[in-house]
């Protein structure tokens, strides 16, 4: 069977517009997925918003909403932003714990096999402007995942150290292909972006892997 992998990040919006297509991919195509969460660009590279070009975040924020209103999917800046940062300087705090949690939440739903609804479901809510980092609304989205919160904090804390090595993991393998997300590896090919999606399904198709 073909292995579909899939490097994402909470933080991404890009993430989030493409997350749903993922689990149309999933249903529909004879594909063995790894759900591969990675910690964002600003903790991987703390340094990067401040020695960035100028034109990055603004171009961002431009282009998200954009291709959201395209896809037809609802959008809205995260309330709290999961990674504590200066927008006007792009200095990033050394400690993250909003993200922290996310990151050992999706580890141990991945653990679970349902680390992709679980990353839809907060997604949906960070990415839209909705309440997301408090026990009731993550609770609400492991429940969507079919996920217990308690459950999900439980084996985190049980198991830091495994958590610190996927996610290490994660991002090694991520790097043999591409530093960005989301991205997509078929049986090695990689497809960055979630407007290439269409052309991962391309090669689906192409491979003979047709949806059903």
């Amino acid at each position: 069977m073909a292995k579909l992998e899939i490097y994402w990040s909470f933080r991404s919006p890009y993430s989030y517009l493409a997350t749903g297509r993922l689990c149309v991919i999933r249903e529909h195509y004879e594909v063995d997925v790894a759900f591969r969460p990675v910690r964002p660009l600003a903790m991987r590279e703390p340094d990067f918003f401040e020695r960035g070009r100028k034109q990055f975040v603004p171009y961002l924020m431009q282009d998200f909403p954009r291709e959201a209103e395209r896809l037809g999917l609802p959008f809205g800046l995260p309330s709290p932003d999961p990674i504590d940062m200066d927008m006007a300087s792009g200095k990033v705090a050394p400690a993250q714990p909003l993200m922290d949690r996310l990151m050992a939440l999706g580890i141990a739903a991945c653990e679970k096999d349902r680390g992709l609804d679980f990353a839809k479901a907060v997604s949906a809510r960070v990415w839209t402007g909705k309440a997301w980092a408090d026990d009731a609304s993550l609770g609400e989205a492991a429940s969507e995942a079919g996920l217990d919160l308690a459950a999900l904090d439980g084996w985190a804390t049980d198991n830091a150290t495994r958590v610190t090595q996927i996610i290490e993991a994660n991002e090694a393998a991520q790097l043999k292909h591409h530093w960005g997300v989301p991205l997509m590896v078929l049986d090695g090919e990689a497809f960055f972006g979630q407007d290439r999606i269409d052309s991962l399904e391309w090669r689906l198709g192409q491979r003979g892997l047709r949806r059903d």
